[in-house]
C-alpha cells in the first residue's frame, strides 16, 4: 500500500467522529480571527514573510472572484427561440460573456503549467570562460599551444567515471572540487537532507558545461530522493527528481539546493 493512504483507510474502516464536521466548520470560522492576531502580534522577519504570503493569497482570491465574476455575467441574447430567422453572421453574437470566461480559464491553465516548470532562480550571473578554465601550462608540448584547460569550479562525474589519458586529456576536473552529495531542502515539508547526485541536467551558462558537470548557481541537478519515501499519486516510489543549486558553492565549500515539487 502507499504510504499516503493510511489515513484514508482507517476513514473507511473506522468512519469519522460524530462531531467531525462541526469541529471543521468551527476550525474554518477561526482562521480569520487567527490570521488577524498573527498580522497584528508578529514582528520582524516573520511579520515580514506572513505578510508576503498573506499578500499572495490575496491576489489569488481575487483573481478566483474576478473569474468567478466573468463567468456569472448573463449575456444580452433572449433565451426563447426566436420568430424570425436571423443571417448567418449573426448567428454568433451575443456569446461574448463565455468567450471571456473560456479565455480567463486559458490563462489560468497556462498560468498553471508554467508555475510548474517554474525554478527558485529564473535568473543566474553570466560566467566568462576566463573564470571558468585556467589554463595548464606543463610539458612541452602543451606549454606551446596551451590546449589544456583546469575547471576552476565544482563538478560532479559518476561513480564508472576514468580520466583519459594525459595526452589527450583535454578538460581537467579537480579531485578537490569534485561533489557527490547536496543538501537538498524540500520547499513543501520544510526539511533538508543530504542527497547523493544522480547527475547534472542542464547548467544554464553552458551546454559544454552540462557535459562537463560543472556545477554553479542555478544548475539543475538529479538526486537521489529514495530516502525521502516520496511516492506518486498512482503508489510508486519516487527515485530520482530534480533540484536547482541555489548557492555558489565555489564560495561555501558545499552545495545547497531546493527540490523543483
Amino acid at each position: 500500500m502507499p504510504q499516503n493512504e493510511y489515513i484514508e483507510r482507517f476513514t473507511k474502516q473506522h468512519g469519522k467522529r460524530l462531531d467531525h464536521e462541526e469541529r471543521t466548520r468551527k476550525k474554518l470560522a477561526r482562521e480569520a480571527h487567527n490570521a488577524s492576531s498573527k498580522s497584528q502580534n508578529l514582528r520582524g522577519l516573520r511579520a515580514k514573510l506572513y505578510q508576503q504570503k498573506r499578500h499572495k493569497e490575496k491576489i489569488q482570491m481575487k483573481k478566483a472572484i474576478k473569474q468567478q465574476e466573468e463567468k456569472n455575467v448573463k449575456g444580452a441574447e433572449d433565451t426563447g427561440p426566436s420568430t424570425t430567422p436571423k443571417p448567418a453572421y449573426l448567428l454568433d453574437r451575443g456569446k461574448e460573456t463565455n468567450a471571456k470566461a473560456l479565455s480567463s480559464a486559458i490563462k489560468n491553465k497556462r498560468a498553471e503549467k508554467a508555475a510548474k516548470f517554474s525554478v527558485p532562480l529564473p535568473k543566474v550571473r553570466g560566467i566568462s570562460e576566463e573564470e571558468m578554465f585556467k589554463v595548464v601550462k606543463t610539458g612541452k608540448k602543451t606549454a606551446k599551444k596551451s590546449w589544456k584547460r583546469m575547471i576552476t569550479k565544482p563538478t560532479f562525474v559518476g561513480p564508472d567515471f576514468t580520466r583519459r589519458p594525459v595526452k589527450y586529456e583535454r578538460f581537467i576536473r579537480p579531485m578537490g572540487l569534485r561533489y557527490k552529495k547536496a543538501n537538498v531542502t524540500h520547499p513543501e515539508l520544510g526539511v533538508t537532507v543530504q542527497l547523493p547526485i544522480i547527475s547534472v541536467k542542464k547548467n544554464p551558462q553552458n551546454p559544454m558545461y552540462t557535459q562537463l558537470g560543472v556545477l554553479t548557481k542555478g544548475t539543475i541537478i538529479e538526486v537521489n530522493v529514495s530516502e525521502l519515501g516520496l511516492v506518486t499519486a498512482g503508489g510508486k516510489v519516487v527515485w530520482g527528481r530534480w533540484a536547482q543549486v541555489t548557492n555558489n558553492p565555489e564560495h561555501d565549500g558545499c552545495l545547497n539546493a531546493v527540490l523543483l515539487v
